[in-house]
């Protein structure tokens, strides 16, 4: 369904939070801290010990199988109440698409707040871009805040500062990286840091010169299932005129030619050569159910970003690419301002987002 709502290019950005303030922890898709309480209880205790903020949870958060109904009443419940500050969701899904019917953007209009989210939560994200409001893209409770061992050092501080500063705040490649996990079932898995791989820094694709404006974008598979539901995508594609588009890929390896697919129907849609630069972040490679060799890994990745450039060839050939940011489903993350200005610049080979 269209959004009734058409917002300018200068959305608003909520006031940030202060150490001491109580922030919401919701399931706005899965409730999988209901199943896996390990890393969300240990990013719990990471949200109060090193970022001085109360965690408040509501009747879904620990709830596998909650209704789209009971996931809204939650997000309604943390944005209307004054004393929360800023809102976090526990992790993905794959069904928020049947909360946003259930939710009044009056609430939020009225009310609004930081949200920290992504993958599935790239439906509330664009709810929030098409109310007014900039969202945050990253740092979940489960899967960053429940880090083993420790925090990444890139992601603490990037959540840092997307929290509780405001301005201009450079990204930085991640000198060593992580697509790999194990199970978190097992308790052995948080008893130690986990292996990292050496990052190769970025790939920079297309004309040399700096773009800068409001980012858009998320994560490509639910961005096509909202796509494809004609949900909280804007009827007047002119809105997204100058925006940087940023995407990653999730868990569930997607095959490069699904990627393609979609990068094609925006194409055609007319959608993808609206956007002068795009940031790809790094592919997860590797799942548990699918624990792909060095090689197989390696492949993976060339096949993505030869699908991604063959989309841009034939329907944004102007556009400025960046490959292999830290964005996504990777370790260590960098929170991406959904809405706020990213400038890329393709001259000095530099990306700074402003919280």
């Amino acid at each position: 369904m269209p959004t009734s709502a058409r917002p300018t290019h200068a959305l608003r950005c909520p006031p940030k939070p202060r150490p001491g303030d109580r922030v919401a922890v919701l399931s706005p898709s899965s409730g999988l801290p209901e199943r896996l309480p390990i890393p969300y209880e240990l990013g719990l205790a990471r949200l109060e010990k090193e970022f001085g903020l109360v965690p408040v949870e509501y009747p879904a958060t620990r709830k596998m199988g909650a209704s789209p109904q009971e996931r809204a009443a939650d997000l309604h419940a943390a944005f209307a109440d004054p004393e929360i500050t800023a809102v976090f969701a526990s992790i993905g899904g794959d069904d928020q698409l049947t909360v946003l019917p259930h939710l009044d953007r009056e609430v939020f209009r009225a009310h609004p707040k930081p949200f920290f989210g992504y993958s599935d939560n790239t439906n509330l994200l664009a709810y929030l871009w098409n109310t007014g409001i900039v969202g945050f893209h990253g740092a979940t409770v489960m899967c960053e805040l429940g880090r083993p061992g420790a925090m990444h050092p890139l992601t603490a501080d990037s959540l840092r500062a997307a929290l509780f500063s405001s301005g201009p705040y450079p990204l930085r490649p991640a000198e060593r990286y992580r697509d790999e996990g194990r199970d978190w079932a097992d308790p052995a898995t948080f008893a130690a840091e986990p292996a990292m791989w050496p990052g190769d820094g970025w790939r920079w694709h297309g004309p040399q010169r700096v773009v800068e404006g409001p980012s858009w974008g998320g994560n490509i598979e639910v961005l096509s299932w909202m796509l494809l539901a004609n949900r909280e995508i804007q009827d007047d594609l002119a809105v997204y005129d100058g925006c940087v588009l940023f995407l990653e890929t999730s868990e569930e390896l997607p095959r490069a030619d699904d990627v393609y697919f979609v990068l094609r129907s925006m194409g055609e849609r007319g959608l993808l050569g609206r956007f002068p630069a795009l940031l790809m972040g790094r592919p997860k490679a590797w799942s548990l159910s699918r624990p792909n060799s060095r090689e197989a890994k390696a492949a993976y990745v060339r096949e993505q970003r030869a699908a991604v450039l063959r989309a841009l060839a034939a329907y944004a050939p102007d556009t400025v690419a960046v490959f292999d940011v830290d964005l996504g489903h990777t370790d260590p993350q960098l929170v991406i301002p959904y809405g706020g200005t990213v400038r890329v610049d393709g001259v000095a080979r530099r990306i700074t987002v402003t919280y």
